[in-house]
């Protein structure tokens, strides 16, 4: 175990000491695989800032429905059977209506309650108190998630008939689908996180063929010192390893200095986003990425530069035996 440790700790001083000389390219070769690198991470950042938010957002279809302000709250009461009747008419299929009122979730929203909701929200406590009378109606919120056929989420001619159909209930001042931006939103960040693999991808084989070309330069170079090692008895493990651990440490490095360009360009990026956010009375910010994923990221960056390296070694390094 004792060997094995000082073969090991040998082979990474070897790769240190060789990066380390001024006329190795290691810098400059650190630097091109932290450019290709950077995009991806880049990516990576914003998708996991964007994801929990988009999280707490509902993607199923949700109609709002406002009711005239002089509609009185008795007959406000009374349209929820109804509502849920007009849903239960617009289904497909032979199931019962209780069955189907199974899966309504129907929420009456008082104006009182609509009021203290807006209260709460960010910045506009101070707005509300200045309108003075309540200026809110009554609503009902209907979610269709668990809803099939005309009002299935994949249906949007269906849920527009539906809404059509409440519109036209007495004492309804107005219908709104609302969860139609939502569901694109999840649309559109699920082909940005396609794009950002195949990004990934494309970038990594530039990794590893940098990587490669930046050892096979390296074997190149240390042609003699590998043929005399071999004359002396070094086995194929031994002449290897350094180079397993030059690309290793390319790598490595190179995610080092990506995840860095990344994080600092997080703060200019933020102001940008704090002027926009504003505007919706939000706070919402880039954050770097957590331990676990930065560790994960540099170990994936050092797991590239060997893979480029072990490429490389068993391409050049056997057409010398």
């Amino acid at each position: 175990m004792i060997s094995w440790i000082r073969q090991h700790w040998f082979a990474f001083g070897h790769a240190v000491r060789h990066l380390a000389r001024p006329r190795s390219g290691f810098l400059l070769n650190v630097l091109v695989v932290a450019i290709a690198l950077a995009l991806p991470f880049a990516g990576l950042t914003v998708l996991e800032n964007v994801r929990p938010v988009s999280e707490q957002l509902s993607i199923e279809p949700e109609i709002s429905i406002f009711l005239a302000l002089d509609t009185p709250r008795e007959k406000a009461m009374a349209l929820a059977p109804r509502i849920r009747r007009i849903v239960q008419d617009a289904q497909d299929g032979g199931e019962s209506g209780d069955a189907r009122r199974g899966g309504t979730r129907l929420e009456f929203v008082s104006r009182e309650q609509a009021l203290d909701r807006l209260k709460n929200r960010s910045g506009l406590a101070d707005a509300v108190v200045a309108l003075g009378s309540n200026p809110l109606p009554d609503a009902y919120v209907l979610k269709l998630s668990e809803f099939s056929g005309a009002a299935d989420a994949s249906d949007p001619s269906g849920i527009d008939a539906i809404a059509a159909q409440l519109g036209a209930l007495p004492g309804v001042e107005s219908v709104q689908v609302d969860s139609a931006w939502v569901k694109r939103l999840a649309a559109l960040l699920h082909v940005l996180r396609i794009a950002l693999g195949f990004l990934a991808a494309t970038l990594g084989i530039v990794v590893i063929a940098v990587v490669f070309n930046t050892i096979r330069l390296q074997v190149m170079n240390q042609r003699d010192e590998i043929e005399v090692a071999r004359l002396v008895g070094a086995t194929d493990r031994f002449i290897y390893r350094p180079f397993y651990y030059a690309g290793a440490l390319l790598g490595l490095c190179a995610g080092a200095v990506a995840l860095g360009a990344v994080a600092a360009a997080l703060h200019p990026l933020n102001d940008a986003i704090a002027e926009f956010a504003r505007l919706y009375a939000s706070e919402f910010r880039l954050a770097p990425l957590g331990l676990a994923s930065t560790a994960a990221l540099l170990g994936l960056s050092a797991a590239l530069g060997l893979l480029g390296a072990l490429f490389s070694v068993r391409r050049h390094l056997a057409r010398l035996n």
